[in-house]
Order: C-alpha cells, then sequence, then structure tokens
C-alpha cells in the first residue's frame, strides 16, 4: 500500500501553509483545474501560418476597404477562409485606435424603468448593429454628465432621448449627437428625430368625443420635457375646438403605476367624476384600472380610458388598453441610422415627424 500523501487529508487536499509575511493562499487560487482554463484565441500570427502569409497581409485584409485593395483577391479569400476555419476574430481595438474611435455610441434616456424607452433602444440596438457600433445606455444623467461623455473619448457620438429640460445643457461642438423625441429648437446644428405626439393625443380626444362624452379627465405627465408639453398643448386645443369640459391632474411618470393610482383616486372620487380619461403613457392607465377597480368601476362600461406609448402592458390589461402608438422600435432606428451618418461625415438631412396611430383595443365605450 503507498504511503499517504502528507500533502492530502480525509478532506481532501490540504492548503499549503502560510508562509510568514504571506497572504493566505485563497481556496479558488490552491485548487489547481477547479476551473478549466480559457481556451486561447487564435490570433493574427495564427491566421498567417495557415494561409500562407504574413501578419502584415493579414492585417491589411481585415483594416478596411481601403487597405484592403492592396491585396489580391485570391489572397484575401484565403486569408478569410483560414481565419473562418480557425475562428478568428480580429480585435477591434487597434483599428479603432487608429481611426481615434471607440465603436460605442450612448444612448440616454430619462428613465430606464420606463418601458417606452426599452421599444426605443430595440430600435437603436438594431440599427447601431447594422453599422458596427455598440450601444451603452445611460440614465439619470445632467448636462454636465453628458458633457463630460462627449468629451472623455468614451463614446462616438451621443443619442439623447426625451430629454427634461434640466438635462439639457451645451455640448461641444464637435461632439456627434442626435436628439430624439424632443424639441427640434434644442440645438439646430444637430439632427432631431420627432414622433407626431400632438397628432395622436388629437386622435384620442377625438375618439372619446366621438363616443358621446363631454367631460373628459387627462392626467398629465410633470416632468419639464417638450414631449410632455406638446402633448399638453395638443390635449388643450383638441377640447378647445370639440367644446368639451376637461378635469386635469398632474402625475410624477417616474414614481410610475403607483403614483398614477393615487391620482386616480383623486380623480374618480367626485360625483361628477368624467366618464372618460386620457394618460400621458400606458403605466398611468394601468393605475387607473386599478383604482377603478377599487372602487367599483369597471372599464369601459363606467369608465373609458385611453393610454399613450403602447407598451407590451397595454395589450395585457382587462380589458386591453385603447392607446395611442407611439413607435419606439423606429425612433430608435431612425435615429441610430442618423448617428451613424453623422459619424461617417455624411450630411443628415432632416425627417418630417414619426406617424402616431391610435390603437382601439376594447377600453373605450360610447357616453
Amino acid at each position: 500500500m503507498p504511503a499517504a500523501d502528507p500533502r492530502t487529508s480525509a478532506d481532501g487536499p490540504a492548503a499549503p501553509a502560510d508562509r510568514p509575511g504571506s497572504e493566505p493562499v485563497r481556496p479558488a487560487e490552491s485548487a489547481a483545474g477547479t476551473w478549466p482554463a480559457p481556451v486561447r484565441r487564435p490570433t493574427g500570427r495564427d491566421v498567417a501560418r495557415l494561409a500562407g502569409v504574413s501578419q502584415a497581409t493579414v492585417s491589411l485584409v481585415f483594416s478596411g476597404a481601403e487597405a484592403g485593395r492592396r491585396v489580391s483577391e485570391a489572397t484575401r479569400q484565403r486569408v478569410q477562409e483560414a481565419a473562418r476555419s480557425l475562428g478568428y476574430r480580429p480585435q477591434a481595438a487597434g483599428r479603432q485606435l487608429r481611426l481615434g474611435r471607440s465603436g460605442m455610441i450612448m444612448l440616454a434616456v430619462p428613465n430606464l424603468q420606463g418601458p417606452f424607452f426599452g421599444r426605443v433602444l430595440e430600435g437603436v440596438h438594431h440599427e447601431a448593429g447594422r453599422h458596427g457600433l455598440a450601444v451603452v445606455v445611460s440614465s439619470g444623467w445632467g448636462s454636465a454628465t453628458l458633457a463630460e461623455a462627449a468629451t472623455a473619448g468614451r463614446f462616438d457620438g451621443l443619442l439623447i432621448c426625451s430629454p427634461d429640460d434640466s438635462q439639457l445643457g451645451e455640448l461641444p461642438a464637435d461632439t456627434p449627437a442626435v436628439f430624439l423625441d424632443a424639441d427640434p429648437g434644442t440645438d439646430r446644428a444637430r439632427p432631431t428625430v420627432e414622433l407626431d405626439v400632438a397628432g395622436g393625443m388629437r386622435a384620442a380626444v377625438e375618439h372619446l368625443a366621438a363616443l358621446g362624452h363631454r367631460r373628459i379627465g387627462h392626467l398629465r405627465s410633470t416632468l419639464a420635457a417638450y414631449t410632455f408639453r406638446v402633448r399638453q398643448a395638443a390635449f388643450e386645443q383638441a377640447v378647445r375646438e370639440l367644446g368639451l369640459d376637461v378635469v386635469e391632474l398632474g402625475v410624477s411618470l417616474n414614481e410610475g403605476h403607483t403614483a398614477a393610482r393615487s391620482v386616480a383616486h383623486r380623480l374618480l372620487e367626485p360625483a361628477d367624476r368624467p366618464r372618460a380619461v386620457i394618460c400621458d403613457d400606458d403605466v398611468v392607465a394601468s393605475g387607473v384600472y386599478q383604482a377603478a377597480a377599487e372602487r367599483g368601476l369597471r372599464v369601459p362600461d363606467d369608465l373609458s380610458v385611453v393610454g399613450m406609448d403602447n407598451v407590451a402592458v397595454s395589450g395585457l390589461l382587462a380589458p386591453p388598453l385603447t392607446t395611442v402608438d407611439l413607435p419606439g422600435e423606429e425612433l430608435g432606428r431612425a435615429g441610430a441610422a442618423a448617428l451613424a451618418a453623422l459619424l461617417h461625415g455624411e450630411r443628415v438631412e432632416p425627417v418630417a415627424p414619426l406617424a402616431t396611430s391610435l390603437v382601439l383595443r376594447s377600453s373605450t365605450a360610447p357616453a
């Protein structure tokens, strides 16, 4: 029987004794083979060896169209085939360093928890990927944060979505930036992609008026942002032209469903409460649903509700919510395309506000 290894015990390998003046060895470090060693990534040298060319040739092939023209088509194909067989992916860092680019753009949104911004992000990711750009999302930013991000060299450009007035400031003139769902007068030197939120609000008011509602509630956002000022102005104009009575209350969208439910109770408490209500977003509408149910009111029999955004929750409410569709994905794609054009030194032409539409479901009924 072989002698017992003094370095082992019944409980497994013993940790080596601490040397005087040394740090104790952590278990993860002392147990060799606890984690498999990472597989070595193939390098440009491996590709060159397999393709029978120099490393310089491999670099030329993967340095872009201009440099690649110095390599014959046959050689380029041989290098690319070698790279595919090895699973080689050229590291972007070197190319980006030569170009003075990071390969990243920042999407700045007011509130990461807002479901509409998830739709915007989806569109941005889709379009940015087509241009080889990675997307970083930021929330809770201010003008100083944006200016710092613009000058620190971490991002090639900025997409600034639905900014609050307090978040706007002067950006460095050489920072590529595109504004989304923002005041086109914010920075006339930079592109802005707008949504026709005014048209959407008018459609919502006209829909309720067509159902015979003459007294309408409006739960409006208290955020000081251009998009909500436009909604408010469109609402006021539409009800004035249609001769409707209005009850309005403000609600903080950043406080979400709970704040909306509380404000909705105030709206629905009086005996002469409105029999229809328009909400500045769908999360607020979900709070109205809950407050109505707690008061024994049925949607739409006792209360018609219209939202705005058309986020996923709107189709999951019972009954499904009639709402104004704001095409967040299209907004994100258009913004990312405009920013990519700026990064390529191209001129970006102004575009008309993106169309919105009223999605009729089951939350409204005749007065």
